[in-house]
């Protein structure tokens, strides 16, 4: 099993090591209020990619199913050491906007931008719908559930007064359900890494799938790019969680320097710089994949990634911070927050189910995100 790295590879986890070692020093050393914050933003985002690689090439390993399982529960940890330390620092608006934001800017924005992307260079794209409806489904469901604590209090209901309880028998229903969707999930084909898209695919033909072609993929220097050794990816892993840790905390720590000196709000910081830092180098594998006219490939990427986070990362903070101390998150969410994430997820149905997409489509879910976060810059 070899442990080579490809270019790419090569590339990220350099990327990843010189903005930690830089994060830690705008930490430490006075560099203003926000290039800490900038530097922190862009070391999560890259060492959230790392991980996510990491795991990718246990595939050879654990199966493709299995892969997919262990990426969701460790893919999201740098945003999951992101919401601890806030909620210890009392940003409960920054933690509750972050997380929704990261469903939002998904669905919306990098949807968007990968219909946008797709159609203008080869017209209307086709996707399996029984696929799209199943992630469609989930997403529904674990939006519905976090919908039910927000009405209860602000339609004045007597759940009013039980808001917490209420909050974590939901987080534990989402848990359950993500459990129970796990056997079908196992059972799913691979997603495909980065290095699929280093294949000199011509735009529209049909040719080997994802996983007949990994084998055979290589970075333009011919390095291979087959599974990474066992002891490799385990330490791979320790490291960038280690790594993603105190980034964490560093970027929490600029946080607030940093929104008074841009005027920004806590909302808006949460729901757009922060929800786009932690997932914006994946982010782009699946805009690359819809240009390369793969949108299945494309449309689980970037679904997966806020059906996850609604089934799995929310349900486990509002556990955690029952006992981490600090702030008490519950999924009681502001009115303007609850209406957009309904909206977003309603508009995500109607546009998926049909099994195409086309760039118009796109145009009108970048539109929409531009209008939601401009409401958030205020507060």
């Amino acid at each position: 099993m070899t442990s080579k790295l490809s270019r790419g590879d090569a590339r990220l986890l350099v990327a990843g090591t010189l903005l930690t070692a830089a994060s830690a020093l705008t930490r430490y050393i006075p560099t203003g209020r926000v290039a800490p914050f900038i530097v922190s933003a862009l070391a999560l985002g890259f060492l959230a990619a790392v991980v996510g690689r990491s795991v990718d090439r246990l595939g050879d390993r654990l199966g493709s199913g299995m892969t997919g399982v262990v990426q969701s529960g460790l893919g999201n940890l740098p945003e999951l050491f992101f919401g601890i330390f806030a909620l210890r620092a009392g940003l409960i608006g920054v933690v509750q906007a972050a997380l929704i934001g990261s469903i939002i800017a998904n669905v919306l924005l990098v949807l968007g931008l990968a219909f946008m992307v797709g159609g203008l260079r080869h017209g209307t794209q086709l996707f399996p719908a029984d696929d799209a409806r199943t992630i469609v489904v989930l997403l529904v469901l674990a939006v519905s559930v976090l919908m039910i604590p927000t009405l209860g209090v602000h339609l004045d209901l007597a759940v009013k007064h039980h808001e917490v309880a209420l909050s974590d028998v939901s987080a534990v229903v989402l848990l359950t359900v993500f459990l129970l969707s796990t056997p079908g999930s196992v059972r799913r084909e691979p997603r495909p890494s980065p290095e699929d898209l280093t294949a000199d695919d011509e735009p529209g033909t049909d040719g080997p799938t994802w996983s007949e072609r990994r084998g055979d993929l290589g970075d333009e220097a011919g390095v291979s790019v087959g599974a990474w050794s066992t002891q490799l990816v385990v330490a791979l892993l320790l490291a960038s969680s280690v790594a993603a840790a105190f980034v964490s905390d560093w970027f929490v720590a600029a946080l607030s320097p940093a929104l008074s000196a841009l005027h920004m709000s806590e909302a808006f910081a949460g729901l757009v710089v922060v929800a786009i830092a932690g997932n914006a180098v994946e982010n782009v594998v699946g805009i690359q994949l819809a240009a390369r006219n793969r949108t299945d490939y494309a449309l689980s990427v970037i679904l997966q990634s806020p059906v996850q986070i609604a089934l799995v990362l929310i349900p486990a903070l509002v556990l955690l911070s029952g006992v981490i101390g600090g702030a008490q998150l519950t999924l009681v969410l502001s009115p303007l927050l609850g209406v957009v994430l309904a909206l977003t997820t309603l508009i995500a149905a109607v546009v998926v189910l049909d099994g195409e997409s086309t760039w118009l489509e796109g145009a009108c879910l970048v539109g929409l995100y531009v209008v939601i976060a401009a409401s958030f810059w205020w507060g």
